[in-house]
């Protein structure tokens, strides 16, 4: 009977004549299911894993026999236990080298809808995930910051992603925490240069002047005031309790220069909007100069950013990322804000944002 020559080619290892008595049997019995058990066997053996696995589940989804169904689920266990042995092997070699153990960050960026289904039955292959958990980890818009770690583990599962066609960068902490950051005060003029006043990050107040070619990018956010306020809803007789509330938003607009490798930051609580250019907002000839953060005094701004640098890209998915930024608290403290806090418990934020703005910058860079 061929499937016992099949079966006894396998057990020599003669994957040759198994080969050659296989497409004999799958020529007269194409919908027998152990001519495709064994021709999945054949696709291990010649390396070819993801074919062989395709053979195993579509067995379990359309053979009903017990038996057969047993050995493929073997089979797929025996797989996937190889395929996570070998993972853990690449992520101990990758993390060996002293320059691969430094600190970094792997952010995954969203997958379209009809895309979202295979990426996360890869990602569950990769991170050893149930399908389910793994479609949850995927983000539906703007960025994810997914794992912080060993850079040598991050960029070998960044890899693994790519190859699946799963978006994704990651970057080491310290290319994070070294782009300096100028915070504009105002601007002095606009053409046929910008000229800004602006302070370094030791606080020092100084002019820079700088082409609009130069910004290649705008990253926009606003970061939430947060304070500790009494709870007066609590009922008479109940002992009140403190609660955490946003009491405003912070807007912050960052200019990218990556031939200088720094970045120029704008803060609507820090801009003085009675010195330097006049910004009229649309429809309102009549500036508040007491009231720095009037919203109309910021919109104005933007109008002017808008027209000078109107074909660069805007990052604007800050508060996307931040939901899950502000779950990896003992990263963020690492990431200097360069950002002066507004609220009692804002610092997360603060560092998000900067966290946020670096990525955009290195990222095409990765």
């Amino acid at each position: 009977m061929l499937l016992d020559q099949i079966a006894a080619a396998f057990d020599r290892q003669d994957y040759k004549l198994a080969a050659e008595l296989l497409k004999t049997f799958l020529h007269q019995s194409p919908q027998d299911p152990w001519g495709q058990v064994y021709r999945a066997k054949l696709y291990e053996v010649s390396g070819r894993i993801e074919d062989a696995k395709a053979i195993y589940q579509n067995i379990l989804r359309t053979v009903t026999s017990s038996k057969i169904i047993s050995m493929t689920r073997s089979q797929l266990q025996q797989l996937q236990d190889r395929e996570q042995s070998e993972r853990r092997a690449a992520i101990a070699q990758a993390k060996s080298a002293p320059e691969n153990a430094e600190p970094g960050v792997l952010i995954l960026e969203a997958i379209a809808l009809e895309s979202r289904q295979k990426a996360a039955q890869a990602m569950s292959q990769i991170f050893n995930l149930d399908a389910y958990t793994a479609r949850l980890q995927i983000p539906n818009t703007g960025w994810k910051l997914y794992r912080a770690g060993a850079i040598g583990e991050l960029q070998l599962y960044g890899q693994q992603l790519r190859a699946e066609k799963i978006p994704c960068f990651w970057t080491k902490e310290n290319q994070l925490n070294s782009l300096p950051v100028f915070e504009i005060k105002y601007f002095l003029d606009y053409e046929p240069q910008a000229s800004v006043v602006c302070h370094n990050q030791q606080g020092q107040l100084g002019s820079l002047t700088f082409d609009w070619s130069e910004v290649s990018q705008r990253v926009e956010g606003m970061l939430p005031i947060l304070e500790n306020v009494v709870d007066s809803s609590m009922r008479q007789g109940i002992q009140r309790q403190r609660k955490e509330q946003t009491q405003d938003y912070v807007r912050i607009c960052d200019l990218h220069l990556p031939k200088r490798r720094c970045i120029l930051r704008i803060c609507d609580w820090k801009y003085s909007f009675d010195q330097g250019l006049e910004f009229v907002s649309m429809g309102n000839n009549t500036i508040d100069l007491d009231d720095k953060i009037n919203r109309l005094h910021w919109n104005s701004l933007l109008t002017f950013l808008n027209a000078q640098i109107k074909s660069k890209p805007v990052w604007s998915d800050f508060t996307v990322f931040a939901e899950s930024a502000i779950d990896s608290p003992f990263l963020l403290k690492r990431i200097p804000a360069k950002i002066s806090a507004y609220g009692q418990n804002s610092e997360l934020w603060d560092s998000a944002f900067q966290l946020y703005s670096c990525l955009a910058f290195l990222r095409d860079s990765i």
